[in-house]
C-alpha cells in the first residue's frame, strides 16, 4: 500500500504540473521524471486508475451534458447543456488528454530501457486511447512531433491533419499488436486492476480500440476501413477482439484507498439531485407510453441508470420524467419539477467499476459494418450482431442493478421482451442504421466521451436543441476550440490547422470524420 501511495503521489505531482501545461509546455517540462528514476511498472497503476477516474469524470461533466443524457437545471453555476463553454474548459480538457498521453509515453520509454515488452505494448494502446480523444474533440492536433523536445524535437510541434493523426494511431496499434503477439509476460499482474496481467485480454482491447477508430472514420472512403475491418474479423488469431463481457476494458476498484472510484465521496445532492437530472431525450428513448400518456413499458436498464424523483409533492404519480436540455433560465424551474435523477446508489460506490470500452460496442460496430456491406452476412447477420450488442449491454448493467436502492434484476426473458419491443425491435425498425446508432448511444452510457463522438459521426439520436442554448448559436458543439495558450505559443501551426479544417477557432467548425464535414465536403 505504501508503494502505491508513493507512485500515486508522483502521478499527482505530474498532474498539478500539467494542469497549466500545453503541448509546448509539456514538451519542455523540467520536472519530468527521467528514465532510471522510476520503473515502468511504477507508472502503470497511476495511468490505469487515475486515467479511468478522469474518464468517469468526463462522462459525468462533459459527455452527459453535451449529448443530453443529463442537464444541469438546478441553477446557473453550470451551463454546459446550454453550451456555455470557454477557454478554461478547452484548456483543461486539452491538458488532461495531453498529460495522460505524456505519461503513457514516459512509461513506454522506461519499458524500452528495461526491455519490458508487456508495458511497451500497453503504453502504445493507452497512448492511442488518449490521443484519439484529443483529436476527436479538437480536430487536427500535434502527433508526429508532440512530446519530443527532450529528444531534441521542436517546442512548436506541427499540427497533423486528422487523417494523418488517424493513420499514425493505426500504425501505433499495429506496433502494439506485434508486441502483444510476442506473448510478453506482465511481471507484476497484481498491479493490473483491469485484466490481472492477461496480455491476451490487453491485445483484445488494443484491437477492439482499433475497430472503434476504424468505425469512427468509416465515412471517409479514402480510409478504406472496410478492408481493414474485414481483415480483423477474418484473422482472429492475429487480431483477437472482445468475445464477451469478460473481455470488457473495465477497471475494478476494491474500495480501499487509493483504489476508489471517482465519485466514491460524492453525495446524491452534489452528484445529481441539486443539478444534473435525466433528460426528456433519455426518457423518451427508454420509456413507452400509451395513447393516454401512461408509462407502460421501460428499458430494463433505466432503473439502473437512473432513479425516479422520490418527492411525492412534485412526482405524485411516481413516473419517469426528464428535464429539458438547453432550456432557458425562465423555463428551468418548471421543467425541473419532479425530474428523475442519476442513480447515486449505483454510481457513487467506492467499488463502482468503470469501463474504457465494452464488448457491446464491438458488436454494434460489427452490426453496422455488416449492414453497410463492409463484411458479409447481410441483414440476418447484422441482426445477430445487433441483438448480441443489446444483450451484452443489458447483462453488464444487470450486474450493477444489485446495488440500486431497490435492487434490479434483469432476466433472460426480460431481455428477449425488450428485443421485441417498440424500443429495440430489429424486425419492425424501418431505419436500421438509426436503430443501431440509437441503441449504441444508450449502451455507451458512462463510457467517456464516446456518445458525443458517435453523435457527430452518425447524427443519431435526433436531438432537440433547447431555446436556451444561446452560447453557441443553438449549435451543439462540433468540437472544442484550441486553447488561447496554444494559439499564442504555437500560432502559426494552429492557424494552419484551422485553415486546413476550413473554419474558425470555435465550436462550430466540424472535425474531419464527422457527418457534417463529409456532407458539406469539408
Amino acid at each position: 500500500m505504501n508503494y502505491l501511495k508513493k507512485i500515486v503521489t508522483i502521478s499527482l505531482i505530474g498532474f498539478v504540473l500539467a494542469c497549466t501545461a500545453d503541448f509546448e509546455e509539456t514538451n519542455t517540462n523540467p520536472n519530468r521524471t527521467n528514465v532510471g528514476d522510476i520503473k515502468a511498472s511504477g507508472m502503470f497503476e497511476p495511468l490505469l486508475y487515475n486515467g479511468i477516474n478522469a474518464w468517469q469524470y468526463y462522462s459525468w461533466f462533459w459527455n452527459n451534458e453535451l449529448i443530453q443524457f443529463t442537464a444541469f437545471t438546478g441553477g446557473t453555476t453550470r451551463q454546459e447543456h446550454r453550451y456555455f463553454i470557454g477557454d478554461q474548459n478547452w484548456q483543461n480538457v486539452w491538458n488532461t488528454y495531453a498529460r495522460y498521453t505524456n505519461n503513457a509515453l514516459h512509461m513506454y520509454d522506461l519499458s524500452v530501457a528495461e526491455n519490458d515488452k508487456s508495458l511497451q505494448a500497453i503504453a502504445l494502446t493507452l497512448k492511442v486511447l488518449y490521443m484519439s480523444n484529443l483529436t476527436d474533440i479538437y480536430g487536427d492536433i500535434p502527433y508526429s512531433e508532440a512530446f519530443q523536445v527532450r529528444e531534441g524535437g521542436t517546442t512548436e510541434p506541427k499540427f497533423d491533419a486528422q487523417k494523418e493523426v488517424y493513420m499514425q494511431m493505426f500504425n501505433d496499434l499495429e506496433a502494439a499488436n506485434t508486441l502483444y503477439a510476442d506473448n510478453p509476460v506482465f511481471i507484476k499482474p497484481t498491479l493490473d486492476g483491469m485484466y490481472g496481467g492477461s496480455m491476451e485480454q490487453w491485445k483484445k482491447f488494443n484491437n477492439a480500440l482499433y475497430l472503434r477508430l476504424l468505425c469512427r472514420v468509416s465515412g471517409r472512403a479514402e480510409m478504406n476501413t472496410a478492408d481493414k475491418i474485414t481483415q480483423i474479423v477474418n484473422n482472429p488469431s492475429k487480431y483477437p477482439i472482445f468475445e464477451s463481457n469478460d473481455d470488457n476494458a473495465t477497471v475494478q476498484f476494491s474500495g480501499a484507498d487509493p483504489y476508489r472510484s471517482r465519485f466514491a465521496n460524492t453525495n446524491e445532492n452534489g452528484f445529481t439531485s441539486s443539478g444534473r437530472k435525466l433528460t426528456e431525450q433519455l426518457i423518451n428513448m427508454t420509456v413507452l407510453t400509451d395513447d393516454f400518456g401512461n408509462q407502460v413499458y421501460e428499458d430494463p436498464r433505466l432503473a439502473i441508470y437512473g432513479k425516479k424523483n422520490p418527492n411525492y409533492l412534485v412526482n405524485g404519480e411516481n413516473v419517469w420524467k426528464g428535464t429539458v436540455a438547453g432550456c432557458t433560465e425562465a423555463e428551468q424551474s418548471e421543467v425541473d419539477a419532479g425530474t428523475s435523477w442519476l442513480n447515486t446508489a449505483v454510481f457513487c460506490r467506492a467499488e463502482m467499476p468503470a469501463s474504457y470500452m465494452d464488448f457491446a460496442e464491438v458488436q454494434f460496430i460489427l452490426a453496422e459494418a455488416t449492414l453497410k456491406g463492409y463484411i458479409p452476412g447481410g441483414d440476418a447477420v447484422a441482426k445477430q450482431y445487433y441483438e448480441s450488442a443489446v444483450t451484452a449491454s443489458i447483462e453488464k448493467w444487470s450486474k450493477l442493478g444489485a446495488f440500486s436502492e431497490v435492487p434490479v434484476e434483469i432476466s433472460e426473458a426480460q431481455i428477449n421482451t425488450f428485443l421485441t419491443s417498440k424500443l429495440a425491435s430489429w424486425d419492425t425498425a424501418i431505419n436500421k442504421q438509426a436503430l443501431i446508432a440509437n441503441q449504441k448511444y444508450l449502451a455507451l452510457f458512462w463510457i467517456g466521451m464516446e456518445a458525443y463522438h458517435e453523435y457527430r459521426r452518425t447524427g443519431y439520436p435526433e436531438l432537440t436543441i433547447g431555446r436556451g442554448a444561446v452560447f453557441n448559436d443553438y449549435i451543439l458543439p462540433t468540437r472544442f476550440a484550441y486553447p488561447n495558450t496554444t494559439m499564442a505559443t504555437n500560432n502559426a501551426n494552429a492557424q494552419e490547422a484551422l485553415n486546413r479544417m476550413n473554419g474558425e477557432n470555435n465550436m462550430k467548425t466540424p472535425v474531419w470524420w464527422s457527418k457534417q464535414a463529409i456532407e458539406s465536403d469539408n
